[in-house]
């Protein structure tokens, strides 16, 4: 039986579980990410011009390499929740979650008839091409497949106990970059952090897990964790890269001649 990693890491309860996005679309990238430790690598289609084709590839090295492969779609599209699934994903990501009924239809695409609305496809990677049984393949599809609800409105900050009550919704992920520019303040303003506190707050009267974004530190890791995020999102693979090679490039630079003694 296929069990979901995100799911066993944030039952651990030793901290919290470790995601980032990946932008890259190379399945390199998902190999480290697995090497390094990552719980979850969530595959960005929102913030990417990735393909599916793309995903799919690194959705495959994910399950060969031990990390969790969440796939953020652009948006509620059953059709693309439906491939992404099938092509062996964990779960999906759905953005800007603002309100009961969309978070219905996300859960309506996620699972399957009589819970939702998803498509049987068992001969998809999801269903090992057709050689894993179909009772299987469902079990996974209704009890493992998980669907993380963005809140990054302030309208969805409102909703966001309902939203997470919904039946089919397993976690929360609070966009706070999103919340901030659509009230026209910074992320840094009190006046979003309250929202973003009062999302925390809703998903805990709900019982279900949530999320954050952040810088790849130590510091920001547990500034989640202190505001009560179970999971946290440490940076992403384009940052990360970008980072590690200005790093290496500002010490190569700061190398000189030594000067010679007689």
């Amino acid at each position: 039986m296929r069990t979901s990693l995100f799911r066993a890491a944030l039952a651990r309860g030793d901290g919290p579980a470790l995601g980032t996005w990946v932008k890259i679309p190379a399945p390199e990238v998902v190999e480290l990410v697995a090497l390094a430790g990552f719980d979850v690598a969530v595959i960005d289609l929102e913030h990417s011009p990735m393909s599916l084709e793309s995903a799919s590839t690194l959705i495959a090295t994910a399950l060969h390499t031990g990390v969790s492969a969440i796939v953020r779609v652009p948006g509620l599209d059953p059709g693309l929740v439906q491939r992404v699934l099938d092509a062996g994903a964990e779960g999906v990501m759905v953005p800007h979650v603002d309100t009961v009924e969309q978070a219905r239809s996300a859960a309506a695409a996620v699972r399957f008839p009589p819970l939702g609305e998803r498509g049987v496809g068992s001969t998809s990677r999801a269903g090992a091409w057709g050689a894993q049984p179909l009772a299987e393949y469902l079990r996974f599809g209704q009890e493992e497949a998980m669907l993380i609800a963005q809140i990054e409105s302030a309208a969805g900050v409102r909703n966001a106990e309902e939203i997470a009550a919904v039946d089919g919704v397993d976690a929360l992920l609070v966009g706070t970059v999103d919340l901030a520019v659509s009230e026209g303040r910074t992320p840094g303003d009190p006046a979003v952090a309250e929202l973003v506190a009062a999302v925390v707050d809703s998903a805990r009267a709900a019982g279900v897990p949530v999320g954050n974004a952040g810088a790849a530190t130590a510091e920001a890791a547990q500034t989640a964790v202190d505001a009560g995020f179970t999971f946290t999102m440490l940076s992403n693979d384009a940052t990360m890269l970008g980072t590690a090679a200005r790093a290496a490039v500002a010490a190569g630079r700061s190398a000189r001649p030594r000067q010679e003694t007689r």
